[in-house]
């Protein structure tokens, strides 16, 4: 399944080293398959030792970015992160409030950016209080840290001091005072163990205990060397509008690829509210997320490093579908063995056939064997239809059998018309070549993968679709080797060339690229496909030299 590709925009500082900031933003909407647009609130000079410098961006020049980009792109969520000072927070504040009032509202994420992990100041402290009075009432979600809850608590002269869970869970109902619809409070500052949130009453709060594992998981966690530290845990607290209080265990990572893991969460939430994911579930996956780029990432810098944002892309091994290249995979698979591809469709037999100079014992020898071969071609596409699981493609394999039995028929009058009766057809021996091509059909359609039969399928429709077109586009050349009219084999060349035959190409190109999409394979299991489609193409190609050997 295809996501609708959806405009997130991130409101933030720029980090020169690329791990945190916008630039960490955008990586993350790429990831999530959203589209980053960015408005930048101040330049760093930073790498993964520290903040080396800031120049803040103007404030008009703020609103005019937010005005550039939300007058002409449909965003479907926000965030907010460095904000820098108490103009450019109010600037953001004024403009946002502009646009939920005109356009309506939308998810905001706010991450209350205010001291950096190497104790360098992002936020001016007088900007605090517009923050709070401003940013947060328009806020679907803030995200403050440990540091960052403390010093807004403090502000309003709130309990402020946070070393506990039970501290948390005070401190994420009191932050969702200040205006926003929910909070979650980041505890990666915060030593927690197992048994601290075995402590929490289920009346008090729900814990998700995400990758953790229980009693019921002891082969997990001995086998897999996963002694996990039950002392400490990675919890975040959420507290939503409605007062419940939502708790996230994982185990925490001892690493110093964190730069920029604030930004990331944040953004990876930003992401899932935008797509209509309730809170709660958001909150789940933007901290899965976040906790496996973490756990991923290659040390990078001498200081603390980004996280791996991208470890979620998989490899595309396969072209997506689009107006120039519709039938990817197809392409792929002929590009992949395209020697005996063409030793096959242009093979000697073809030839022959076209120029209407084939010796019609050759002929007869294929057309009998391939009448026989119809009986392991239609045996698996009944297996193909075993393997499916919905009635659509069942039936089509089925339309397909029929389709295999019919044409069994016109093979049957089409030999009367060449002097075969019924009885020296069906009485006709298997060449080796037959044989071995029906069996290795019949074994792939035994296997696990129904793409890999319906590949090995592919090649005998699709091949002879090919032969019939190469024919009759070469027949119409000037002064042609081709030789259409008075061929004796002119109905066959007409049958595969045939709006019919192509019709049935058409819908097996449909059904093999539709399959690979919904499907994308491994590495391992796009080779295995290739492997088939070249044994086959060698299947069929042993099959026209049978016919010219008379094997």
């Amino acid at each position: 399944m295809t996501l609708e590709y959806l405009p997130v925009l991130t409101i933030a500082g720029s980090d020169s080293s690329g791990g945190a900031g916008i630039q960490a933003d955008l990586k993350t909407f790429t990831v999530h398959g959203c589209y980053g647009a960015s408005v930048t609130t101040a330049l760093t000079a930073q790498n993964t030792t520290g903040v080396q410098a800031v120049h803040g961006v103007p404030p008009d020049f703020v609103m005019q970015q937010m005005s550039s980009v939300l007058d002409d792109v449909d965003v479907k969520a926000i965030k907010t992160g460095m904000l820098f000072d108490t103009e450019n927070t109010k600037a953001v504040a004024q403009m946002l409030k502009g646009h939920f009032d005109a356009k309506g509202h939308i998810p905001l994420v706010c991450d209350p950016v205010c001291v950096s992990t190497s104790g360098h100041v992002l936020l001016h402290p007088d900007a605090v209080d517009t923050l709070i009075d401003e940013l947060f009432p328009l806020s679907d979600l803030i995200t403050p840290n440990k540091a960052e809850a403390e010093l807004l608590l403090k502000q309003r002269n709130l309990p402020s001091h946070i070393a506990s869970l039970e501290d948390m869970i005070n401190a994420a109902r009191r932050l969702r005072t200040f205006g926003s619809q929910a909070v979650l409070l980041k505890g990666g500052h915060c030593i927690v163990s197992l048994e601290d949130v075995a402590n929490v009453s289920s009346d008090n709060a729900q814990v998700i205990r995400d990758g953790l594992l229980d009693e019921t998981s002891n082969i997990l966690r001995i086998h897999g060397g996963n002694e996990q530290h039950v002392g400490s845990l990675a919890v975040d607290v959420l507290c939503t509008s409605d007062g419940r209080v939502t708790i996230f265990a994982r185990t925490r990572l001892e690493s110093t690829s964190t730069h920029g893991t604030g930004c990331t969460l944040s953004a990876a939430l930003a992401c899932q509210l935008a797509r209509g994911i309730p809170v709660t579930e958001a909150v789940r996956l933007a901290a899965a997320y976040t906790h496996i780029g973490i756990e991923t990432a290659n040390p990078i810098g001498s200081g603390f490093g980004p996280l791996n944002h991208v470890h979620s892309i998989a490899p595309c091994l396969i072209a997506p579908r689009t107006k120039t290249n519709p039938y990817p995979l197809t392409s792929s698979l002929i590009r992949s063995s395209r020697v005996i591809w063409k030793e096959y469709v242009q093979h000697e037999f073809v030839v022959l056939l076209g120029k209407g100079t084939l010796p019609k014992e050759n002929f007869l020898h294929f057309i009998k064997q391939d009448y026989l071969y119809l009986k392991y071609y239609a045996r698996a596409y009944a297996l193909l239809a075993a393997k499916s699981h919905e009635f659509a493609p069942i039936l089509a394999a089925i339309d397909v059998v029929f389709s295999i039995i019919r044409e069994s028929s016109m093979h049957i009058g089409y030999c009367a018309e060449w002097g075969i009766t019924v009885d020296e057809l069906i009485n006709t021996p298997e060449s080796p070549s037959l044989t071995a091509y029906g069996a290795f059909l019949i074994d792939a359609g035994l296997q696990g993968d129904p793409m890999k039969l319906m590949v090995a399928l592919a090649a005998c429709l699709l091949g002879y679709g090919e032969v019939g077109l190469w024919l009759k586009e070469e027949a119409r050349a000037p002064n042609s080797w081709v030789q259409w009219e008075g061929n004796p084999y002119l109905k066959w060349m007409e049958d595969y060339s045939g709006d019919e035959y192509q019709k049935a190409v058409k819908a097996g190109l449909e059904m093999l690229e539709s399959r690979a999409a919904a499907d994308a394979p491994s590495l391992i299991r796009l080779a295995d496909w290739k492997d088939v489609w070249e044994r086959c193409t060698r299947l069929e190609k042993g099959f026209w030299d049978m016919a010219m050997n008379l094997d």
